[in-house]
């Protein structure tokens, strides 16, 4: 088996590379490097290669068909809701312009199953209890928009190429699998308090007037390495007989609250942590938690992980770093 791993370099797709070297997959990582390293993909190919570039779709094709790749996990997009906000150009361009290259460079070389990173920003602010693929999706910014037409692209490509694809909907994404895979950007809850704390700064809470048990966001936070295996097992799932889904949330199916997650990270680093808050930011709904039931009926997968495992992997590698 290859599997042709497109932002292989980057956080998540880099733990899903070493899963997938470890049981003896050969794996090619096609990556500009703008955000991802090249240290981190030791031991499989690299292609260096930006995918929204002219010739992209010829060169991925030839490095489809030159691997021998059955398979492709697609990583590599921007994913800052606030700059898709800001320049939503680019994520229309950049997000949609590259899976087209992937896509197209799949069905020229005849490659079927694609796993692609989709995203809870999909759902926008829906007001449940626990967040289900049969929901209606409505983003509210561009870059959620750029996830749902994504998904919208996979259902296309597999009428007119006969693809086998799914789109994996992530929730909250933290932790490290090993240190020297860690996050290196600070766009999420963990990082941003550790390096409020590292700054030698109270982290800021945004507003504490929710309607949750103490006042501040509820959200649903998954540890990278669960999500890795989450992507082994929608592999499996593909080279399978029965693929009934297109569209599997990824989370754990339980929620923590900012408040909860600084008591962890203050358990976690043994500091006192005392934050400040803030005003709510536009936006933020007061609760966004995932059902899991499909994802573990459909793959067998499920989270095993806890937040305190998330923060503790999280400070060891910041630590080792």
């Amino acid at each position: 088996m290859t599997t042709l791993v497109v932002g292989g370099a980057g956080y998540i797709g880099s733990h899903v590379v070493r899963l997938l070297s470890e049981r003896g997959e050969h794996v090619v990582v096609v990556d500009d490097l703008s955000t991802g390293f090249r240290e981190r993909v030791t031991g499989a190919d690299l292609v260096e290669l930006d995918i929204t570039a002219p010739d992209a779709r010829e060169k991925l094709a030839f490095h489809l068909r030159a691997s021998g790749a059955d398979s492709v996990i697609h990583f590599a997009a921007h994913k800052q809701v606030g700059e898709s906000v800001a320049n939503p150009e680019l994520y229309w361009h950049d997000n949609i312009a590259g899976l087209a290259t992937v896509l197209a460079a799949c069905a020229n070389a005849e490659v079927r199953d694609v796993v692609f990173s989709s995203s809870a920003a999909v759902y926008g602010m829906p007001d449940v209890e626990l967040v289900t693929e049969e929901l209606d999706p409505r983003p509210i910014n561009p870059y959620g928009a750029t996830k749902y037409v994504g998904e919208w692209m996979l259902t296309d490509a597999e009428r007119a190429h006969d693809m086998r694809t799914v789109a994996l909907r992530y929730f909250n994404v933290a932790g490290a699998g090993w240190p020297e895979l860690a996050d290196t950007q600070v766009m999420n809850l963990v990082p941003i308090v550790l390096d409020a704390l590292a700054a030698g700064r109270a982290p800021i809470v945004f507003g504490d007037d929710y309607d949750t048990p103490d006042g501040t966001c509820i959200r649903d936070y998954v540890h990278v390495l669960d999500l890795a295996e989450a992507h082994i097992a929608a592999l499996d799932y593909l080279r399978g007989d029965e693929r009934p889904h297109r569209v599997l949330n990824v989370g754990t199916g339980t929620g923590s609250s900012v408040l909860e997650v600084i008591d962890a990270i203050s358990r976690a680093t043994g500091q006192e942590i005392t934050p400040e808050i803030g005003p709510r930011r536009a936006g933020d709904p007061a609760k966004l938690v995932c059902s899991t039931d499909r994802i573990r009926g459909s793959l067998g997968w499920e989270s095993s992980r806890t937040l305190d495992d998330i923060v503790e992997s999280a400070v060891a590698a910041r630590r080792d770093a």
